[in-house]
C-alpha cells in the first residue's frame, strides 16, 4: 500500500469493522458496520458514507478507491449502521460487497449531500431503482406518518428489490426495462394529479432518469426546483460516479 493510502486510512477516514454480511437479493448485499464513533455521529437521515473499498488495489486511481453508500439504517445507541450495496456495476464496490468478510476493517467518513429528509411537504413521490432503494427507505421512515406517500420503484427483475429493515415493503415495485423513461412518465402522470397539498419528489438512481424527470416536473408540470430532490447514484457511461 502506498503513502497516500496510508494517510487516507490513518488521517482522513475513520475505522470500523464489518459485523454482518447478508444477501438481500440476487443483486444486493446488506453490510453492517460497527464502530464506537457511530455512537456520537451527528447524523441526519439521508447522509452517506464515503467508504474506502479499493485502498489496497494499486491499479485503481485514488478517486476510484472511494465509493459513497447510503446509510440504510443506524442504531447509535448500539453503535452500528447498515448499508445495502447493489452489485450491478461489477466495479470495485460490487467486488468489495461480494467478497468482503465479517471482521474486515473498513475505513469511512461521513458525507452530508443534499438528498436529505425534508418533512415540510404534505405528499411525496419516491422514484428510483435498486441502487436508490435503501436511501428512499431511510427518507420514508423519517417522514411523519400522516403524510401521503406514492412511489415508483423499479428494476429489470422485481426479485432484485428488497424489503426495508423492519421487513415491510411500503413502496410500489415495478418490473421495467433499463432507462424506462416513458413507463415512469406514464406512472407519474397517473400519480401527480392525486397528490394534494405541498408536493415533493425524491428521484434517485440512474442519472439519465434523474435528469429527465427533473426536467419533466419543472418544465411540463411546472413544479418549483425546491420541490424536487435528485441524486444520481450511477451513470452507465461513467466510472466512479457516487
Amino acid at each position: 500500500m502506498g503513502l497516500i493510502e496510508n494517510i487516507i486510512k490513518k488521517v482522513v477516514l475513520q475505522e470500523t469493522i464489518i459485523e454482518e454480511r447478508t444477501r438481500l437479493s440476487e443483486a444486493v448485499w446488506k453490510i453492517r458496520l460497527r464502530s464506537d464513533s457511530i455512537h456520537k455521529a451527528d447524523f441526519v437521515p439521508g447522509y452517506f458514507l464515503r467508504v474506502g473499498v479499493g485502498l489496497n488495489d494499486r491499479e485503481l486511481s485514488l478517486k476510484e478507491k472511494i465509493r459513497s453508500y447510503s446509510v440504510w439504517n443506524i442504531n447509535q445507541a448500539e453503535g452500528y449502521l447498515d448499508l445495502a450495496v447493489a452489485t450491478h456495476s461489477n466495479g470495485i464496490g460490487a467486488k468489495w460487497a461480494t467478497h468482503c468478510k465479517v471482521g474486515d476493517k473498513v475505513y469511512f467518513k461521513w458525507k452530508k449531500g443534499n438528498f436529505l429528509v425534508d418533512d415540510s411537504a404534505d405528499s411525496y413521490l419516491m422514484i428510483g431503482d435498486v441502487s436508490a432503494l435503501s436511501h428512499l427507505y431511510m427518507i420514508h421512515r423519517n417522514v411523519p406518518r400522516d403524510r401521503k406517500m406514492k412511489s415508483i420503484i423499479y428494476s429489470q427483475k422485481k426479485s432484485e428489490l428488497f424489503s426495508d429493515v423492519d421487513g415491510t415493503t411500503p413502496f410500489d415495485f415495478y418490473e421495467m426495462a433499463t432507462n424506462p423513461y416513458p413507463d415512469i412518465i406514464a406512472k407519474v402522470n397517473e400519480i401527480v394529479p392525486k397528490m394534494t397539498g405541498k408536493k415533493m419528489a425524491y428521484i434517485g438512481g440512474d442519472s439519465r432518469i434523474c435528469v429527465a424527470l427533473n426536467h419533466y416536473l419543472r418544465k411540463e408540470l411546472h413544479w418549483e426546483t425546491k420541490q424536487i430532490k435528485t441524486k444520481p447514484f450511477w451513470n452507465p457511461n461513467k466510472r466512479g460516479l457516487e
